[in-house]
């Protein structure tokens, strides 16, 4: 399998960091079952709604995580549909979920077409569970 210039080899140091809602029922439990292959390295999970480095960079370049998460492959942001594509193709194809998540989401069309309803989706949890956005751009 031959790798895209997108993702460095294994023994490249490369930061990868996934700021997400840590307080949306269904984004916790995506990042609990995504899984990525070992060759690409250990994923940094990260509450977006929790100050730190990662979410300063984010708003600081104007990237607004209640529109999707964030995904960092080396010095690269990538945010909604593009995130959950990169990390489809990070992921590895065992267990129901991550087949499924690959089946969906390798396609960077597919990603793009289904994206606007997971974060429909998303929003109106949200609103029926009373959590407010993160509202990370807000100054």
């Amino acid at each position: 399998m031959s790798r895209s210039n997108d993702f460095p080899a294994p023994d490249e140091a490369r930061r990868l960091r996934l700021v997400y809602d840590g307080d949306c029922p269904m984004c916790r439990r995506y990042v609990r079952w995504q899984r990525i292959r070992r060759d690409i390295g250990e994923l940094e999970l990260i509450d977006g709604r929790q100050a730190s480095e990662a979410r300063r960079e984010l708003s600081a370049q104007g990237i607004d995580l209640d529109q999707g998460f964030a995904l960092q492959v080396g010095d690269r942001w990538y945010h909604g549909s593009e995130a959950l594509h990169r990390l489809t193709l990070l992921g590895t194809r065992s267990g129901v979920f991550n087949r499924l998540m690959y089946r969906l989401f390798a396609s960077p069309r597919r990603a793009a077409r289904l994206y606007p309803w997971l974060k429909a989706c998303r929003n109106t949890l949200l609103r029926l569970c009373r959590i407010p956005p993160i509202d990370n751009l807000r100054r």
